[in-house]
């Protein structure tokens, strides 16, 4: 039995990325918790795989394959979310595509507007569905996933990257407010470097980023989806029900440390 002041039992959540990485992870914690699950990704098998775990729990769990990125595939969505829960309480705002572009000076708009779409019109598409069933209920949470490319510079061709996730910390920010007073919450996660197969590619590709993505992460590792979990349950539950508009770093002390600064042993 959950703590009840992280219990889920009862409350339906959508989490989209759900396949594999951190959505599959945050999807696996609100199920651990009580919740029932609608997920959404691109990979069938992979969304398969985690309904299964997730049914393993004895949890309830919806697959719905999505294209967030295309706001009929997100409208439709929401249509089946209607069909099997009549509602949702949390909403896990995952999936997106980055794309890492040619320097700044080279970067075409057609990769620009791409990146935007895919990280920001799409996100903002599923706050908008969600918080719209949210606003009649008069309660939810949702958990945009952002990035410490939404506060910081990364450079290595981030920037319409960086650009789009500054987007999605200022679109928490105005959702929170404009909520609030309706019963709905509204914040973002920020990772850090976060192991996914993507980030296995880069490394494999240019072996010398690890050292320095962990050069400058105190605690000394990469992130693992797993790290999530419990940010995300906090979040979602009626633990942090005075929290909304927060911007929340998950990043082994990253944003801690000084560019200039050294790691204490």
């Amino acid at each position: 039995m959950p703590d009840p002041l992280f219990d889920l039992s009862g409350r339906v959540a959508l989490v989209s990325g759900s396949a594999s990485g951190l959505g599959r992870a945050m999807a696996l914690a609100f199920a651990q918790y009580g919740a029932d699950i609608v997920l959404a990704d691109r990979n069938t098998a992979g969304l398969e795989s985690t309904a299964t775990a997730i049914t393993a729990l004895g949890r309830r769990a919806v697959p719905v394959t999505c294209n967030v990125s295309d706001e009929a595939s997100i409208r439709s969505l929401f249509a089946q979310l209607d069909r099997e829960f009549g509602r949702i309480d949390v909403l896990g705002n995952v999936a997106g595509d980055g794309i890492m572009g040619p320097r700044p000076e080279d970067i075409s708009t057609d990769v620009v507007k791409q990146v935007l779409q895919n990280l920001v019109v799409g996100r903002f598409v599923m706050c908008q569905e969600a918080g719209k069933r949210m606003l009649a209920a008069g309660r939810g949470s949702i958990i945009n996933i952002g990035s410490l490319a939404s506060i910081s510079g990364l450079g290595r061709g981030h920037v319409a990257y960086s650009m789009a996730m500054g987007a999605v910390a200022q679109m928490t920010r105005e959702l929170s407010i404009e909520w609030a007073r309706r019963g709905v919450r509204v914040n973002a996660i920020l990772p850090a470097q976060v192991t996914n197969p993507n980030l296995v590619e880069r490394i494999a590709a240019n072996p010398a980023m690890k050292d320095k993505w962990l050069s400058g992460i105190p605690l000394g590792r990469l992130g693992e989806p797993n790290d999530i979990q419990g940010l995300a349950v906090f979040l979602a539950s009626d633990a942090s029900s005075w929290i909304t508009g927060a911007l929340i770093p998950m990043d082994g002390g990253n944003l801690a440390m000084n560019a200039g600064g050294t790691i204490g042993t």
